[in-house]
């Protein structure tokens, strides 16, 4: 009887073995005949766009100037893990091939999965989403470097404002094949002090702004036949004018052509339902004086289909296309806009001569200031909405302003909470103190990181990357902490960053 009891249990255990051993095979089976696909990869992924060689879907575009002897690059990161490269490819990174130029700027086009690349020498480059690679050669011919430019999401032309030369480009680059692109006869025009170039997504609005200025000009598209408009500061052919350059603004009783509500107008955005265009008047931050009565911080608001161009002037007599404005002391370098506020982002004058930054919420349907909270102190040029019902904002040079005097943290990122109506600097840290940056850039400064040149949101993944101080840096959305950057630094200079998977090109 013992014997039968002692081989029953014996017997159990050799079959749980073996049923161990098949379902382990089982196991390796379907992973090695199916193959292991951490990505989930389809045929075509979202819209239909197709799989990257790097098999990455959710990748962050790093702009990286002297990562090599050679030159820059720019470097892929997979953004759902925070890792360089593909998990296939460990200690390893994929970039953009057939590009090797010091990339300074990145403007990202995910739903035409292209985007546009300016590099140090004053060149353009197109991006192949899908491939990953440059199309090769440059699209511009003008003598960089640029100020500022802007190509559209059709490509059809290229705008660019080179300050150094007081010039002012219009190019048009033919159809980009798969291994080159080819430029059409450019239009130059003499615009002096030119630094601004500004186009609505549809660029039928193009504004032109000057460096110490109170004007704003605008292009315009005529009838060879015809003869340029009476005000016209240029034009292009100057026998058969194609397009011509034109003031915004309104006849004053001097005879000049002018718009009295600018002050050192800076920037300019175009409202979501697309009938308004909002110009940020920098005032005392851009040079503005009380003496010269430019001095005061303004959003202009203006109505777009004034401003379109074929919109052409057959008088003298100008009419102003803007409708209002609204003073905003806080400072109006750069905006965003929900469809129900609009925030923006500047500084304004302190007593002691300094600069200080703020975040300024102006309701659309009363278009005056509710609120005015304290963000980074610099120059603001990158705005954005997230996850988490937030808004990032970013600036330059911040280590000069009110809060650096003042011993306050000086970093040049501020995350604001629209629910609770909060605004943090991030990283936040005690200069001089124990809170101190958590992932130092290489300059090991414990309380700065840097300018902040690039910022993108990751949709639906609770974060943000950034090319701050010259690295990369991630956020959370949730609270604005960061996330450990060690597999997703660079080598070289991290000068921008472009989510190119984003649903949307609205999204960055």
């Amino acid at each position: 009887m013992p014997q039968q009891l002692l081989r029953f249990p014996l017997k159990s255990v050799s079959v749980a073995r073996s049923a161990t051993a098949l379902l382990c095979a089982a196991v390796v089976l379907l992973l090695t005949g199916c193959g292991y696909r951490p990505y989930k990869t389809t045929v075509d992924q979202f819209a239909g766009r197709p799989v990257p060689p790097s098999k990455l879907t959710q990748r962050v575009m790093v702009a990286i100037s002297q990562s090599t002897l050679l030159g820059g690059s720019l470097e892929l990161l997979d953004a759902k893990r925070d890792i360089r490269s593909n998990v296939f490819t460990a200690n390893s990174t994929f970039s953009i091939s057939a590009y090797a130029a010091n990339a300074t700027q990145i403007l990202s086009y995910p739903e035409q999965t292209r985007g546009f690349v300016y590099d140090s020498t004053g060149m353009i480059s197109t991006i192949n989403y899908s491939t990953e690679a440059s199309l090769g050669g440059a699209i511009t011919t003008a003598p960089g470097p640029s100020s500022s430019w802007f190509v559209p999401n059709d490509s059809s032309e290229i705008f660019d404002a080179v300050e150094r030369t007081g010039n002012f480009y219009m190019l048009s680059p033919t159809t980009a094949t798969a291994t080159t692109s080819s430029i059409a006869t450019p239009y130059t025009f003499a615009v002096p002090s030119v630094y601004k170039v500004i186009a609505n997504p549809a660029h039928t609005v193009i504004l032109l702004m000057l460096r110490n200025s109170d004007m704003v000009y605008r292009i315009v598209k005529v009838n060879s036949s015809v003869p340029q408009p009476p005000g016209a500061l240029t034009c292009q052919p100057q026998n058969q004018p194609v397009y011509c350059i034109v003031p915004v603004g309104s006849t004053q009783t001097d005879g000049t052509i002018r718009e009295p509500a600018f002050h050192r107008p800076v920037n300019a955005y175009f409202s979501p339902d697309g009938s308004q265009v909002y110009f940020m008047s920098c005032g005392a931050e851009c040079g503005g004086t009380a003496a010269g009565g430019d001095d005061v911080p303004a959003v202009n608001f203006a109505n777009l289909a004034s401003l379109t161009v074929d919109v052409i002037p057959t008088s003298a007599n100008y009419v102003s296309p803007v409708v209002s404005s609204t003073p905003v002391p806080g400072g109006a370098t750069d905006a965003i806009s929900d469809g129900t506020t609009l925030y923006v982002s500047g500084q304004q004058l302190q007593t002691d001569n300094l600069f200080a930054g703020n975040l300024s919420l102006i309701p659309l349907s009363t278009k005056t200031v509710s609120k005015t909270l304290s963000i980074s102190d610099g120059t603001h040029n990158k705005m954005l909405f997230a996850d988490n019902n937030t808004l990032w904002i970013g600036s330059t040079s911040c280590a000069s302003g009110e809060k650096a005097a003042h011993s306050q943290n000086y970093n040049c990122l501020t995350r604001y909470d629209i629910t609770n109506q909060a605004a943090a600097i991030v990283p936040a840290v005690t200069p001089g103190g124990t809170q101190t940056v958590p992932y130092p850039n290489e300059n090991l400064d414990q309380y700065y990181y840097g300018s902040l040149t690039g910022l993108c949101y990751v949709e639906s993944l609770g974060k943000v990357y950034t090319a701050y101080g010259g690295q990369v840096h991630a956020f959370n959305t949730v609270d604005g902490s960061e996330i450990d950057n060690t597999n997703i630094t660079v080598q070289g200079t991290a000068n921008d960053v472009a989510y190119i998977d984003a649903s949307t090109n609205e999204v960055n």
